[in-house]
């Protein structure tokens, strides 16, 4: 009698067949494959973000970031305070030296002038010795008078107070004071000491001359631009430190070419004209320093300084914060 086979267990496995073992499990084609339009197409495409990067690489993107609009204005304010700060002999020396310095540009156009023939194109050439002056006195750390413009102001700006107020036009009078004494007294040995030989001297006097072709509305209007242009030197230089000099040179020999007025610089070009006896006192004073010294103060301290100041606030304002930060909290369920 033949004996039947007992069914098989539900627990035991059965074995895979040839063909259902080769074959893998079925994909789905849409999660791993881009296509146009999809989710996974644009994040496939877009694989080199920040989340792909290293922590090196993520430290050297931070790092080649220029620095925000806040930090200049920090970095610059943090200087305002220490020079608001500082000891009346401290202002008064450092400025006085700052004026005898400014002295340099003078000398270096004047001495271009007298060594190049007569020419349209000269000023090119001649006005390279324009920022001789501004680099040792920047690069020495002296006091500058249009440099204070935005320096010293954007503390005020930042805490305006009367103790601010009173410390900045305690800045302002002592540097611009010790700028035009130091000044005068260089324009004063340049013409009185035996240095320079005639064309030298015709050329110094040249360019005094130059400069008192200016009327009041003139020396105004050219000293706004000369303000706003070294209140945008004093901006650019802690952006890019590496490039200070090229930036200083930049500036100011572009202030060359356009003849823009500046109180301290004219303040050697026409001291020296009226120490020749071409121009009184009163011309110097009232046809040259008033004009120049209110458009220099109106190009850097009302219009550049006032503008880079409300741009740092509307970017700090609450109502410029971000949409997390501004959204609301969920209220739980109870």
């Amino acid at each position: 009698m033949a004996t039947e086979k007992p069914p098989a267990r539900s627990g035991a496995r059965a074995k895979p067949s040839a063909s259902s073992a080769k074959k893998p499990a079925p994909r789905n084609p849409s999660r791993n494959t881009p296509s146009r339009g999809s989710k996974a197409g644009s994040s496939k495409a877009g694989s080199d973000t920040a989340d792909d990067l290293s922590a090196e690489e993520r430290r050297k993107v931070e790092k080649s970031q220029p620095p925000r609009a806040l930090v200049l204005h920090e970095v610059i304010r943090l200087q305002g305070n220490h020079e608001l700060d500082r000891t009346l002999a401290a202002l008064w020396w450092s400025a006085l030296a700052a004026g005898l310095t400014i002295g340099l540009s003078l000398m270096a156009m004047g001495l271009f002038r007298s060594r190049l023939p007569e020419h349209d194109m000269a000023v090119i050439t001649t006005s390279l010795g324009y920022p001789v002056g501004f680099l040792a006195i920047i690069l020495a750390r002296q006091q500058l008078f249009t440099e204070n413009t935005l320096t010293a102001v954007l503390p005020v700006m930042s805490e305006p107070t009367l103790e601010k107020f009173g410390q900045l036009l305690r800045l302002w009078s002592v540097v611009l004071a010790g700028n035009i004494v130091g000044a005068l007294l260089f324009a004063y040995g340049m013409l009185h000491l035996p240095i320079f030989d005639t064309k030298a001297d015709q050329a110094f006097l040249d360019i005094g001359r130059e400069v008192m072709e200016n009327d009041h509305w003139q020396m105004f209007s050219k000293g706004i631009v000369s303000g706003w242009m070294i209140a945008t030197m004093v901006w650019l230089v802690p952006a890019a430190e590496n490039a200070k000099v090229w930036i200083i040179f930049l500036v100011t020999y572009l202030m060359a070419l356009g003849s823009f007025s500046h109180i301290v610089v004219g303040t050697c070009e026409v001291g020296y004209l009226m120490f020749a006896g071409e121009v009184g006192l009163g011309a110097f004073v009232l046809d040259f320093a008033l004009p120049t010294l209110a458009g220099n103060i109106v190009g850097g301290s009302l219009i550049f300084a006032l503008m880079s100041h409300a741009q740092v606030r509307s970017d700090t304002s609450p109502a410029d914060k971000s949409p997390k930060e501004k959204s609301p909290k969920r209220k739980t369920a109870p």
